[in-house]
């Protein structure tokens, strides 16, 4: 679903929640091509990558490389999900072939994943994806005028090439 008609085909984020502050920072056709710009850059500069998750012709969500410094061998992942989305397996499916990606064809040795300590489905994708927490940064995250603890978690290539073999 588009917001405030045709925007070019660049479709916003359905969801307003308490753990994904992106529905509050793209809401209209400057602000989408101006987050979509950013993510041409960090591409350009292989600093970070955005790739759509489709499902029957539908953009219904994103995963992407937040940050990622190639010569340190570190990338932060995100996503975000339409509501209509939801519990179909589309994240992790996504999230495991841009980490396949990040190690394999980049050499990146960590890949981070950090969440809110209350979003319950997003902590679950990290522990699908073989992810070990650690550790919390205690009300690290001001939004919505409230503090927020940040869950970090992360894979390393090593455990990321084991997990795979084990699947």
């Amino acid at each position: 679903m588009t917001r405030s008609g045709d925007t070019a085909g660049i479709r916003l984020p359905e969801r307003r929640n308490q753990h994904n502050a992106l529905p509050d920072v793209v809401t209209d056709l400057v602000s989408s091509r101006a987050f979509l710009q950013a993510y041409a850059e960090k591409a350009a500069a292989d600093a970070g990558r955005l790739h759509g998750i489709w499902t029957e012709g539908e953009l219904v969500g994103a995963v992407l490389f937040r940050r990622m410094d190639v010569e340190q061998g570190i990338a932060e992942a995100g996503c975000w999900l339409e509501p209509s989305a939801v519990g179909k397996g589309l994240v992790t499916r996504a999230v495991r072939l841009i980490i396949d990606w990040a190690v394999e064809d980049r050499g990146i040795h960590r890949v981070e994943w950090v969440v809110s300590a209350a979003n319950g489905p997003s902590i679950a994708v990290a522990r699908r994806l073989g992810m070990t927490k650690d550790g919390v940064l205690r009300e690290s995250y001001p939004y919505r005028g409230k503090r927020h603890d940040e869950e970090i978690w992360s894979v390393l290539a090593p455990e990321w090439r084991t997990g795979k073999q084990a699947s």
